[in-house]
């Protein structure tokens, strides 16, 4: 339990939120003396309906807040940010904002069937079958002066018909249509075949949050107003109809529609992520230099750029937009350049129509002859690798092109004195050509890299090779210098032993807290993360690994 609460802390407390919220109304709206006769009419059906509309209205007010990406990035470099648990939450981002999308889902599904099931039992109430209190309060608002409990006003209609002519009706079904058009789109097949589909459908949210400010108008679920319930005594006048408008305890009830509040709860990170936007934009608009494009084996090419006031630090990233491939998609890419470089630098491997397209663009012109095809540049955002200096010991693990992260990191380490005394660094790659993205830099790191007794230690595991390759390896392993990378430290073959692994740092370095930092797939995630609470002690003074994901 500690660990989801340390791992998934936020999630979870969002979950308890609504959990709470959805029963306090829930027994709000069956108990309250003012829904009495509506209570009547609908039975359970208007607390399910009534206690879910409150829960969307939560998970809309928040829904916004985790993917404003200036705001998540200025709490995680506050001052007040500086719990390293407070830190993980802000890194996890992007999953807080899925779990409040599962939230809202769960909550609209629950909404639109109470309503479906409190409309038809509307229709019903004007039926001659529906009895005789079901009928004198669905007879109500016939008359001037009379105010209606029953929206809808005859039998000899449908259910269909009258969720169409309502305000209410119609705008729940058109939030209902994109909300279902925007959670199919979201899936992760759809992102990743047609980024674009997701990008644009996503972006129909603003119609969703427009249309939930309008369905509270309709105000169709009615209660009895507090006047009115002064003079009516409910639990008298429901037993003697006949005397309802003849004597003075038991005159015409008085019914009214509660008023729109879903303004209320989004009005305030609708602004905030306003200004997101408006700042997004401003950054965007700044022009960016591309002072030198570098192709690498593998489909990589790296951007070297520059921009007036852009200020970094290691392991951040940036969105990138490329007005002639596609002037609305931003997309996200990790710096591979060190603060104290002259410019900053990204490295993009075709992995889809757009990195494909970018490719094509840019691979073309190499050295000091320039693309003409301008960039735009949003950032830089803080993420989780920015901690590898907050700890003395740190491992960083990397699959692919996930060493980009670490790019950053490792090339800033040439020039830090502190903090991390040591780093394990194990990249795992299926093929060699993959390793010629950074040997130069990892070459220049290999040993002491400051003279301060900080050590880099590598581990790069190859996954994938050919006979021959396997032929030139054997012939050159008692070489003093590993064939396939250079290094001083020879490349393993195959995966790691990852237990062996944190078993030996663990021995290694005894009462130390060590941060992991892991850019790669989820398979070597789940893994990673086990490793990490399997061979951490429980005691205070013992070993500590302390887990943390890139993500975007």
């Amino acid at each position: 339990i500690m660990n989801l609460i340390i791992n998934e802390g936020v999630s979870v407390f969002m979950v308890v939120i609504n959990v709470a919220l959805f029963t306090v109304t829930f027994l709000y709206y069956s108990s309250q003396e003012a829904f009495s006769y509506t209570r009547v009419m609908l039975g359970s059906g208007l607390a399910f309906a009534r206690a879910s509309a409150t829960c969307v209205n939560l998970n809309c007010m928040v829904i916004l807040l985790p993917v404003s990406r200036n705001l998540v990035s200025l709490l995680r470099g506050s001052c007040t940010c500086r719990c390293r648990v407070l830190r993980k939450q802000l890194d996890k981002n992007i999953t807080f904002h899925r779990v409040v999308g599962y939230l809202l889902v769960f909550h609209s599904v629950v909404h639109v069937i109470a309503h479906l099931s409190n409309i038809e039992r509307y229709h019903e109430s004007q039926s001659t079958e529906a009895g005789e209190l079901l009928l004198k309060l669905s007879s109500l608002g016939d008359r001037l002066n009379e105010s209606f409990l029953n929206p809808i006003r005859t039998y000899n209609t449908t259910p269909t018909k009258e969720v169409l002519v309502n305000v209410s009706g119609l705008s729940g079904l058109v939030i209902t249509l994109v909300l279902a058009l925007m959670v199919t789109s979201s899936t992760e097949f759809i992102r990743r075949s047609s980024y674009e589909v997701f990008w644009f459908t996503h972006h129909f949210f603003v119609v969703f949050l427009v249309g939930l400010v309008i369905h509270g108008i309709g105000g169709i679920v009615r209660g009895q107003t507090a006047e009115s319930l002064l003079m009516h005594n409910v639990s008298y006048c429901r037993e003697h109809l006949d005397e309802w408008g003849d004597v003075d305890q038991c005159p015409l009830p008085h019914f009214r529609g509660s008023d729109p509040a879903s303004w209320k709860w989004i009005i305030a990170p609708s602004l905030l992520y306003i200004c997101e936007r408006i700042l997004r934009f401003t950054r965007s608009l700044q022009p960016v230099a591309i002072t030198k494009v570098v192709t690498h084996p593998s489909n990589v090419v790296e951007l070297q750029m520059t921009k007036t006031g852009f200020r970094m630090e290691p392991g951040q990233y940036v969105y990138l937009q490329c007005p002639a491939i596609a002037p609305l998609e931003w997309h996200p890419f990790t710096l591979t350049s060190a603060p104290e470089e002259d410019h900053f630098s990204v490295h993009v491997r075709v992995a889809g129509d757009w990195t494909a397209a970018l490719y094509c663009v840019h691979h073309l012109t190499q050295g000091a002859s320039m693309p003409n095809k301008p960039l735009a540049v949003d950032g830089p955002f803080g993420s989780a690798s920015r901690d590898v200096f907050r700890y003395e010991v740190s491992v960083c693990i990397a699959a692919g092109i996930g060493v980009t992260p670490f790019a950053s990191v490792l090339k800033s380490l040439q020039y830090k004195s502190s903090n991390p005394r040591k780093l394990y660094f194990f990249w795992i790659c299926r093929d060699t050509t993959a390793f010629e993205w950074f040997r130069d830099l990892l070459l220049s790191l290999e040993g002491d890299t400051t003279g301060t007794g900080r050590l880099v230690s590598f581990h790069i595991y190859l996954t994938s090779w050919d006979d021959a390759q396997a032929r030139h390896i054997t012939l050159h392993r008692d070489s003093q210098r590993d064939v396939v990378t250079g290094f001083r430290e020879k490349t393993f073959f195959g995966r790691p032993n990852w237990d062996q692994e944190f078993r030996s740092i663990a021995d290694s370095h005894p009462g130390s807290n060590i941060g992991v930092f892991l850019c790669g797939p989820k398979a070597i995630s789940k893994v990673i993360r086990k490793m990490c609470s399997t061979h951490s002690t429980s005691t205070l003074r013992g070993v500590h690994f302390h887990f943390n994901k890139e993500r975007f």
